[in-house]
C-alpha cells in the first residue's frame, strides 16, 4: 500500500490530456446555509477515490498494469483497480449547470455557479474549482389552493393540517414533490383510481425586491374540452374481486381467457378461478385480501393485499390488475384481478460434514425437509434431522461410552397470520403478524454422561411503518435439560466447588416470555432525491422474564418461607426465575460513497431472584469475540478484573450478569470488494452478586470504569453485496486483569495481546 502511490499516477493518461487530480467546491454564502459536501452529489466528474482522503490506492493498483490490455495479468489488475479520471471540459460545464439547478430547486432562485481550472503542466494534472453563489433563499409567505374540479375539495382540505407545504418554509422542490405525493396518495386511497400527482401543479408568485413567495397549489381536471362541461375526476368502486390461482405469465393469456376454462368457486365476496387442484383454502385468500366489493378503490388496500399475499410462501409471483367493469349503467366500476403463480410446495436438502478434533475423527449428516403449504393455508413446516459420530481415543476405562454421538431433531411450523384465541378477526388483520411454533430435541452420548436437551416455543412477528419497526413477541419458550445417565459422582467430581460449571450439567428447566423491538431511520429512496442519507441509526432491544408464573403458583399452593435455601421444583427439577434486558444502538455517519464512521453502544443486565440465585449459564453475558471487545477471544474477557488464565477451565467462569460495550469503527472501500476498517472497542461484563468462583467480577459503581477493557485493531472485509466476510485483528490496549501492568498498549506482546476473528457480516 505504501509503494503503490509511488507509481506514476498519469501512466495511463492519454497524451495531451490531464488527470483530474482534485475538485474543490467553494460556497460564497455568509449565512452558511449551503454545505459544500451536500453539493458534491451534483458534480458529474470526481477525481479517483482516495483511501482515507489521502492515498489513491485503486488508481495505484490500476497503474501496476501494462499497456497491453489483452494480457490476463493486465486485465485482472485493471479490474481490481480504478482507471484514471481524465479531465473532460463538457462534464465540468454540465456540473456547473447541475449545481445551479440543484440550488434553484432548493429555493435559491438566482443561484450562480462557475468553474475554473488550475493546470499542472509538468505533472499532467488539473484541479477544478467550482464557485457557487447561492444568493437569497426564497421562502413561502402564503399558500392558496385552487380546485377547478370541486368534487374532492373537502376531502383534500380536511387533511390540510398534515401538509408539509405551509407558510414560512423554503421554496424547496423536494418539499413540493413530497406534498404532491401526499395528496395523490390521499385521493387514490379514497377511490380516485385514475388520479396521479401529474394533475397537481404549483405556481410561485414572487414579489419584486423581496424573497417571499405566494404559492398556489392547483389540482387540475383530467382535461378541458374546447366546448362543453368541465371534466371531473371519477371516483371508482370495486365491483368484483377475482383470484386466478394458477396464472402462468409464460403463456401470455389474458385474465378473461383464463377464466373461460377455469373452475369457479365463490366465497363471500370473492371469486376464485382454478385450473388445477386447489392448493389454498378460500378463507385464506379472503383473509389476505384487503379489498372489498362495493367499497371505493384504495391504493392502501392494494398495497396491504400485496404485502399480505407476499408472506404466503407457497406463492411465487403476485400481480394485481384492474379492468373497468363491463357495466353499461355505471362507468366507474372496477374489477380486481389477483393473479397468483404458485411455487414448489416441497423441498429436501442434504448436508454432510467431517471433523478432526485433535486426531479424533468424526462425521455428521443431516437432512432438511420443507413443506410450504402443509395445511393449504401456506403454513410452512420445516424439519431437520441430524446425526453425528466422533471416535474417541485414550483411556476410556470406567466410562459409560467409548464414543461421542448426537441425534437431533428441529421442527418449526410457521403460520402467515396471527393465531391467537379470544381476539377479534379485525385486530388480527390490522396487526398482520405471523406466528411460529418450534420444537427441538437433542440426544447426546458422551463417555461421562448421556444428556437430553429439548426446547419448545410459540412466537409472533410483525412489521410496521415500511419495515422500519419490527416486533417479536414470544409468550412462551421452554428449555429443558435432563441427564438420565452419568458416571458415578460425575457432577460432583468435575467441579466440587464450582456451582457455575456444576449447574451446566445438572437437570434444569426454563420457562420464559420475551419481547424484541427493532427500529431504523433508514429512508426509502425517491427518484427526485439523489442526496446521500448521511446519518443512519438502528435500535435493538430485548426483554425477557422467566419462572414468574410457576413461582406464583407455587407460592399459592405450596408456600415456603425459605425459598432461597430450598427452591421450588417442577417434575423434580429446579426451574429458573429471572429478568433480563439487552439493548444496542448503532449509528452510521456516511461521509461519501466510500468512507463512513460507525458507532455502537450496548448495555445488558440480568437479575436472578425468587427461585434462583444465579442466571442460567446460557442466559449470561460474555465478553470478547468478533462482536465484542475484539482484543480478546470469545468468552475470555471478564467479569470485571477476573484473571482468567486458562480458556478451558475458566470458560465457565468468564460470564456475567451485566454487559457494557462501546465501539467506533472507520470504514473505507479500497478496491474491488475489499474494504478496510480501523476500530476501537471498550467494555466488559460484571456479576450482579459476589460469586466465590469469580473474584473481582462484582459490579461496583465506584470501580467499574477502571475495569473497562479496551482494544484497537484493523480489519479487512470482502463485501459481495449479498454477504460480507470479515477478518479482524484486535490488540489489547487496557487489560483490567493484569493489575499493575494493565496497559499492554505501552508494552504489547503479540502472543498475549492479539486476537484474530473471522465472521460473517458487520459487527454492528
Amino acid at each position: 500500500m505504501l509503494l503503490l502511490p509511488g507509481c506514476s499516477s498519469t501512466r495511463h493518461v492519454p497524451p495531451d490530456n490531464y488527470l483530474l487530480d482534485k475538485v474543490n467546491i467553494l460556497v460564497n454564502d455568509s449565512t452558511h446555509s449551503v454545505a459544500a459536501s451536500e453539493l458534491s452529489t451534483y458534480i458529474r466528474q470526481m477525481p479517483n477515490h482516495k483511501m482515507l482522503w489521502s492515498i489513491k490506492l485503486r488508481l495505484g493498483v490500476y497503474n501496476m498494469s501494462g499497456s497491453d490490455s489483452t494480457k490476463w495479468w493486465n486485465k485482472w489488475v485493471r479490474k481490481l483497480g480504478e482507471p484514471p479520471v481524465v479531465y473532460d471540459s463538457t462534464l465540468m460545464e454540465a456540473s456547473v449547470e447541475q449545481l445551479e439547478k440543484a440550488l434553484i430547486n432548493q429555493g435559491y432562485l438566482y443561484a450562480k455557479a462557475s468553474a475554473d481550472t488550475v493546470k499542472l503542466e509538468q505533472k499532467r494534472k488539473i484541479k477544478v474549482n467550482y464557485n457557487v453563489t447561492p444568493g437569497t433563499r426564497y421562502m413561502v409567505r402564503n399558500v392558496d389552493f385552487v380546485f377547478p374540479d370541486t368534487t374532492f375539495r373537502d376531502l383534500v382540505m380536511a387533511d390540510s393540517n398534515h401538509f408539509i407545504v405551509r407558510p414560512d418554509i423554503p421554496l424547496d422542490r423536494n418539499l413540493l414533490e413530497t406534498q404532491r405525493d401526499y395528496i395523490a396518495n390521499l385521493l387514490k386511497n379514497h377511490g380516485y383510481y385514475g388520479f396521479s400527482k401529474e394533475f397537481i401543479t404549483f405556481n410561485a408568485d414572487t414579489t419584486s425586491g423581496s424573497n417571499m413567495v405566494d404559492l398556489t397549489l392547483k389540482i387540475n381536471p383530467p382535461y378541458e374540452r374546447q366546448t362543453g362541461p368541465l371534466q371531473t375526476h371519477e371516483k371508482y368502486f370495486i365491483k368484483d374481486i377475482r383470484f386466478i390461482t394458477d396464472y402462468d405469465p409464460a403463456l401470455g393469456l389474458s385474465a378473461d381467457e383464463i377464466i373461460k376454462t377455469a373452475v369457479e368457486t365463490d366465497y363471500k365476496d370473492i371469486e376464485i378461478y382454478t385450473n388445477g387442484k386447489p392448493y389454498l383454502r378460500p378463507s385464506v385468500l379472503f383473509e389476505n385480501c384487503y379489498m372489498r366489493a362495493g367499497q371505493p378503490y384504495s391504493q392502501n388496500s392494494v398495497d396491504r393485499t400485496y404485502s399480505a399475499l407476499s408472506r404466503l410462501g407457497i406463492l411465487k409471483f403476485i400481480n394485481i390488475i384492474f379492468i373497468p367493469s363491463d357495466n353499461n349503467e355505471n362507468d366507474n366500476l372496477l374489477d380486481a384481478y389477483i393473479l397468483l403463480t404458485p411455487a414448489k410446495s416441497q423441498s429436501v436438502s442434504f448436508e454432510v460434514e467431517g471433523t478432526n478434533s485433535e486426531g479424533d475423527l468424526g462425521v455428521a449428516a443431516g437432512v432438511t425437509y420443507v413443506h410450504r403449504n402443509i395445511g393449504k393455508g401456506s403454513e410452512t413446516l420445516t424439519a431437520k434431522l441430524r446425526g453425528a459420530y466422533e471416535s474417541l481415543s485414550g483411556n476410556l476405562e470406567g466410562l459409560i461410552h467409548d464414543r461421542y454421538m448426537e441425534y437431533s431433531l428441529d421442527m418449526g411450523l410457521a403460520f402467515p397470520k396471527f393465531k391467537a384465541p379470544f381476539l377479534k378477526e379485525s385486530f388480527k388483520r390490522k396487526v398482520n403478524a405471523s406466528s411460529e411454533l418450534n420444537f427441538a430435541i437433542s440426544y447426546q452420548e458422551r463417555p461421562e454422561y448421556t444428556r437430553i436437551i429439548s426446547t419448545a416455543g410459540w412466537s409472533y412477528r410483525w412489521v410496521h411503518r415500511a419495515n422500519k419497526n419490527v416486533y417479536l413477541f414470544t409468550p412462551i419458550d421452554i428449555n429443558y435439560v435432563y441427564l438420565p445417565e452419568s458416571t458415578i459422582d460425575f457432577i460432583n467430581n468435575i467441579a466440587p466447588d464450582n456451582p457455575l460449571l456444576k449447574y451446566s450439567y445438572e437437570d434444569h428447566f426454563i420457562m420464559r416470555m420475551g419481547f424484541t423491538f427493532y427500529h431504523t431511520n433508514k429512508r426509502d429512496i425517491h427518484p427526485w432525491d439523489i442526496s446521500l442519507q448521511k446519518n443512519i441509526y438502528t435500535v435493538r432491544a430485548n426483554f425477557e422474564a422467566a419462572g414468574n408464573l410457576l413461582y406464583l403458583l407455587n407460592m399459592i399452593f405450596r408456600p415456603r418461607s425459605h425459598v432461597s435455601s430450598d427452591p421450588y421444583k417442577l417434575f423434580g427439577i429446579y426451574y429458573s426465575q429471572y429478568l433480563k434486558f439487552n439493548g444496542d444502538y448503532a449509528f452510521l455517519h456516511i461521509f461519501d460513497n466510500r468512507n463512513s464512521l460507525a458507532l455502537h453502544g450496548g448495555f445488558g443486565i440480568g437479575f436472578p431472584y425468587g427461585n434462583s440465585t444465579i442466571l442460567p449459564f446460557e442466559k449470561r453475558f460474555y465478553g470478547g469475540g468478533a462482536n465484542g471487545v475484539r482484543g480478546w477471544d470469545v468468552r475470555t474477557l471478564g467479569p470485571g478484573n477476573f484473571p482468567g488464565t486458562n480458556s478451558v477451565s475458566d470458560f465457565i467462569n468468564q460470564c456475567g450478569d451485566i454487559r457494557l460495550i462501546l465501539s467506533a469503527e472507520m470504514r473505507t472501500k479500497l478496491f474491488w470488494v475489499v474494504e478496510l476498517a480501523a476500530f476501537i472497542d471498550a467494555g466488559n461484563i460484571w456479576t450482579i452478586r459476589n460469586y466465590p468462583n469469580q473474584p473481582g467480577g462484582l459490579f461496583k459503581f465506584n470501580e467499574f470504569y477502571k475495569q473497562l477493557a479496551a482494544s484497537y485493531g484493523l480489519g479487512i472485509r470482502l463485501d459481495f453485496s449479498y454477504f460480507l466476510l470479515r477478518f479482524d485483528m484486535g490488540m489489547k490496549a487496557h487489560n483490567p486483569a493484569l493489575g499493575e501492568v494493565a496497559w499492554p498498549l505501552i508494552h504489547p506482546r503479540w502472543h498475549r495481546d492479539s486476537s484474530f476473528h473471522f465472521s460473517i457480516g458487520y459487527p454492528f
